[in-house]
């Protein structure tokens, strides 16, 4: 699949047109490789960095969706490795604070 069309169908990107953007501008890395061009090919295992609004976030691809679904639904098709915790004040709790 396209990395334009995954990160469209993830929801990572609110349209294709801004998700060809990103990838056209090189601000995505692609299992730490710049990505030049909306026409990339991602399969699953692959390793994406993306900036979006509330930062950079680094997922793994762990299987291809086939619509643009509900947010769920997305998010279950990849695995957030850049260490924000799900649950704030759970991870408050494991540090000690």
């Amino acid at each position: 699949m396209r990395i334009d069309k995954l990160l469209w169908f993830l929801r990572l990107a609110k349209t294709r047109p801004l998700a060809q953007a990103l990838a056209e501008e090189g601000h995505i890395r692609l299992n730490g490789r710049r990505v030049d061009r909306a026409h990339q090919k991602i399969a699953v295992g692959d390793v994406l960095t993306v900036p979006i609004a509330a930062g950079v976030r680094v997922i793994e691809v762990l299987s291809i969706p086939v619509r643009r679904g509900p947010a769920g639904e997305a998010q279950g098709c990849y695995r957030v490795l850049d260490g924000r915790p799900v649950d704030p004040i759970a991870a408050a709790h494991s540090n000690g604070a």
